[in-house]
């Protein structure tokens, strides 16, 4: 068995570890966890790093445990955060804990053990924890954690809720080491505090070592967050984010970041990168190939092959000129994806393109609707409309119900007959 630690240092997982033998505890099979904070019912991109690291181990042959924070989230981790969580009450924070565990089951297929800390936390007593696990915290220590030392430097200071978010994350770890024993935690650099507290914590009320394990955080290249688009989150869940707008983020990274994400998201061989990475180099290489690549990769793991098959038809669909047949099922996924407007069937049929194009919305005149059919950026159906005259007759109809406005590469508008 190839160690895992040295393949994941090859692909940029590798941050920091409590120690150099790690890379010697996981030549034997070792259970270990990582942990998910249910701040919303669905993961998202940027956590998607931390799942696959988790299947990287599982691959390996060691045993994966996902740990969904319903305790740890009615009390918000502070890591990484400027001012206070909203904490969440009990209703809330379940629908968040089986969104997430959705997304964990959609994505590590193998069978893998999903715990909630919920299940421990809410049987202990405040003062049995207090005496038996809050005496082994120093508050120079605490108070010295990055997390801990940014909060304090603001104005709004940090409250006693969230400055005890460490010692629930190191009693999970105790936790896992008593009842699976797990030997290795892992994370974002941002975790590495709240890690260490756990290691600590087994070591003076176990004897024993225990590891941890953290990777940095990903940044664009652009500036712009990783996993944030105008619209919001990249969410994991196809009821938050469809496979073709998830597809569509990642084919639009820039080239700066694709070799960085195609090791850290895919399975892909090293090798093969390494060959994208040499074409991405050439004076033949064909824009966003390697982007597409990536999208595909990416969108397989997270939506499996039907994500993968829906997206590049939306994709094929809605570009100009595109030879895709838009039958009635791809109409109605590019509905849901671009912008669209129902009317009714007097107002289209019969009707002129170009005043459809400015009722749409598209365009705002008739003057530029002229214009752009004249340079040739004017669509309907995908076809290029090359007569300003052009009228709407029921046989343009697709399905007898939809029209497929378009202008320019970008702009589309689905227009349905009610």
């Amino acid at each position: 068995m190839k160690n895992i630690v040295n393949e994941l240092q090859k692909r940029g997982f590798l941050d920091a570890m409590t120690g150099e033998e790690i890379r010697d505890l996981v030549e034997n099979p070792i259970t270990l966890y990582l942990g998910f904070d249910p701040t919303s019912d669905s993961l998202h991109l940027g956590n998607l790093v931390g799942i696959i690291a988790l299947a990287w181990f599982q691959k390996y042959g060691h045993e994966p445990i996902a740990l969904v924070g319903g305790a740890t989230g009615l009390i918000g981790d502070p890591s990484g955060k400027s001012h206070e969580r909203n904490l969440l009450d009990n209703d809330a924070l379940e629908k968040n804990v089986q969104g997430i565990r959705r997304s964990l089951e959609a994505i590590l297929r193998q069978e893998v053990t999903v715990l909630n800390n919920y299940e421990w936390f809410s049987k202990l007593r405040y003062l049995d924890f207090l005496r038996d696990v809050g005496k082994h915290f120093r508050l120079g220590t605490m108070l010295a954690k990055e997390s801990v030392k940014t909060r304090l430097a603001l104005e709004e200071g940090i409250s006693y809720t969230e400055f005890s978010y460490q010692l629930l994350q190191a009693y999970d770890f105790l936790h896992l080491y008593d009842t699976h024993n797990v030997q290795l935690q892992l994370g974002g650099s941002d975790q590495w505090g709240n890690i260490t507290a756990g290691t600590e914590l087994v070591r003076k009320m176990r004897g024993e070592s225990v590891y941890g394990l953290t990777w940095p955080l990903i940044t664009r290249s652009d500036g712009k967050k990783f996993g944030k688009s105008e619209e919001g989150a990249i969410w994991l869940n196809p009821d938050k984010v469809s496979p073709y707008d998830f597809y569509q983020y990642l084919f639009r990274i820039p080239d700066a970041d694709v070799s960085k994400l195609l090791r850290m998201l895919t399975f892909l061989d090293l090798e093969e990168i390494e060959e994208i990475e040499e074409e991405m180099k050439g004076s033949r290489y064909v824009a966003n190939t390697a982007q597409k690549r990536l999208a595909e990769e990416v969108t397989r793991i997270v939506h499996g092959e039907a994500g993968v098959e829906e997206a590049l038809r939306i994709t094929k669909a809605a570009k100009p000129g595109s030879e895709t047949s838009l039958d009635l099922a791809t109409l109605e996924s590019l509905s849901k994806e671009v912008p669209s407007l129902t009317l009714p069937a007097q107002s289209v049929v019969g009707a002129r393109f170009i005043d459809l194009i400015v009722h749409s919305g598209l365009l705002p005149s008739k003057g530029e609707a002229r214009r752009m059919i004249l340079n040739g950026g004017a669509y309907l159906n995908n076809k290029k409309v090359t007569d300003e005259n052009l009228l709407v007759v029921e046989e343009l109809l697709i399905e007898n119900r939809f029209l497929l406005l378009g202008i320019g590469k970008k702009k589309k508008m689905v227009l349905q007959i009610a």
